[in-house]
């Protein structure tokens, strides 16, 4: 193995060399990215003029742009709605124009829509964790973003390259972005096509949403190279949550889908992170050996004796004796905060000394505060919202929590997908308190590792915390074998070994 290591991996000192020749083309690439930004600023204010004032606020600097965040989340709200991608085109995307290549054995080309360290969600960490475990197994991956990306969130200094944590992250940054998912999508394709030709991977990984899907089917039509799409939730079902209005008989819903399923059916393989969302595509008419499970997952960092939340309590103002109930992860409608909330504040009127800790960013974060403020939480700090916390930080808040909470609603898509961030808390030795979900059902084992409560229901989730915060060894139990069971099935070097050898039934590991 250490053989094929040296023969078939970049080098971290051939891709920092690489950045670093980027690195000084700074000021080339600054009139590059203006020009850039400029064409999305124009096909939008054309288009969605939402959007394009979005754009011009995430432009702005930052100590300015922190003092319109507000304007910025109901501009991000607002778009969503429209601009160019809410009405998805054509199901294929043309193949480029390219020329044969060699692959390399064991190299792997990652397609996503974002990454670290321009976006912060369980997705980006997904990405970055399974590619630095794949690299530790003898694989080569590499990570490539979006069109656009992260120009088009601000960033204006961003290059081809840049080195993540030992990962190379390609970027593909034209003069100039066409407007439309369908034109985007083809550029995509053909910068895509001109990285491929230079790295010479032996397989296309392509994760959520079917953009990516679809332009590494495309780069399959014209190098021959296997696909595996790695389904991390299901889009058209979250776009439901975001608007009550919304229904599944909506075109733009029917059309996600369409080209998810279309993603899913073509591809050589697919992953996917449970057993309910297995379930969902094998009923989509993929073949049910064609389906693989890849887990979410944490490192050994999560594995290691956790820290000492005190500081954190401390600064935040909670004593002692008072106990912590908290959720780590987007505010977003479906994640059920709002139930959790209604909760504290029964268990505050029962005399219970609890507070909420809220970690983390997204659109209902200002919803949920005023919720707060209305139901008497700010007041006396029962609800502490934190903001986005960076991830090398989070393990000190999960360790100041004596209870994960993970109240999501009963949506289909809260169903169907498992979570991230609960695993990283039972991988933190904390007992899970979660939505009685099939999704969750698969991560937490009731009186064994957690308790399952019914969703939607403050009064059910004040009863059961009630019992769970006063019974202190049951809860250490609880977390003893949350983590025991992280540590035996849900390592990022099992889902790498997993992809390995998913790679190797295709003939390119």
């Amino acid at each position: 193995m250490p053989v094929l290591r040296r023969h078939r991996r970049t080098t971290v000192a051939e891709a920092r060399g690489a950045a670093s020749a980027y690195r000084g083309g700074m000021s080339r690439r600054i009139p590059r990215a203006v020009s850039l930004a400029a064409s999305v600023a124009w096909g939008e204010l054309r288009h969605d003029p939402a959007r394009a004032v979005l754009l011009g606020v995430r432009l702005l600097p930052a100590r300015v742009r922190r003092r319109v965040r507000p304007v910025e989340r109901w501009l991000a709200v607002r778009a969503r709605a429209t601009g160019p991608g809410a009405a998805p085109s054509a199901v294929r995307v043309s193949a480029p124009a390219g020329r044969p290549v060699r692959p390399v054995p064991g190299r792997v080309l990652h397609l996503v829509t974002n990454s670290l360290p321009f976006a912060h969600a369980g997705y980006t960490v997904r990405t970055q964790k399974l590619a630095e475990a794949q690299r530790a197994a003898g694989l080569d991956p590499h990570v490539v973003t979006r069109i656009g990306f992260p120009v088009a969130r601000g960033v204006l200094d961003a290059g081809p390259l840049q080195i993540v944590g030992e990962v190379p992250q390609h970027r593909l940054l034209p003069r100039w972005l066409p407007y439309g998912q369908g034109p985007s999508l083809a550029r995509n394709a053909e910068l895509a096509g001109r990285l491929v030709e230079r790295l010479r991977p032996a397989v296309l990984h392509a994760a959520t949403d079917h953009g990516n899907g679809r332009v590494a089917l495309a780069l399959r039509e014209t190098y021959g190279l296997p696909v595996v799409y790695e389904v991390r939730g299901f889009l058209e079902e979250t776009w439901l949550t975001q608007d009550p209005a919304r229904s599944r008989r909506d075109p733009v819903y029917r059309m996600r889908r369409e080209l998810e399923t279309h993603c899913m059916r073509e591809a050589d393989l697919v992953l996917t992170l449970g057993a309910a969302m297995k379930a969902e595509i094998v009923a989509r008419g993929v073949p049910e050996e064609r389906v693989l499970l890849a887990p979410n997952a944490v490192d050994e960092t999560f594995l290691a004796p956790p820290p000492d939340g005190a500081p954190v309590r401390a600064r935040l103002g909670i004593a002692p004796d008072e106990y912590v109930v908290g959720t780590v992860g987007s505010l977003t409608p479906h994640e059920g905060i709002g139930t959790l909330l209604h909760a504290g504040v029964e268990l505050r009127r029962r005399g219970v000394p609890l507070r909420l800790l809220i970690v983390g960013d997204g659109p209902e974060r200002a919803a949920l505060q005023r919720l707060a403020a209305r139901l008497g939480l700010d007041a006396d700090g029962t609800a502490l919202f934190t903001g986005r916390v960076p991830h090398d930080q989070v393990r000190f808040y999960y360790a100041a929590l004596d209870v994960f909470a993970v109240p999501r609603t009963d949506e289909r898509v809260c169903r169907l997908v498992t979570p991230l961030k609960p695993v990283e808390a039972m991988a933190s030795g904390l007992p899970v308190a979660a939505s009685d979900l099939d999704a969750l059902r698969e991560l937490v084992e009731p009186e064994v590792n957690g308790r399952l409560i019914q969703p939607d229901s403050p009064l059910s989730w004040a009863d059961e915390l009630e019992m769970v915060l006063y019974s202190h060894k049951q809860r250490l139990d609880w977390g003893v074998a949350a983590r025991a069971v992280v540590a035996r099935e849900r390592t990022w070097d099992r889902v790498a070994a997993t992809t390995r050898e998913a790679y190797r039934s295709l003939g390119c590991a």
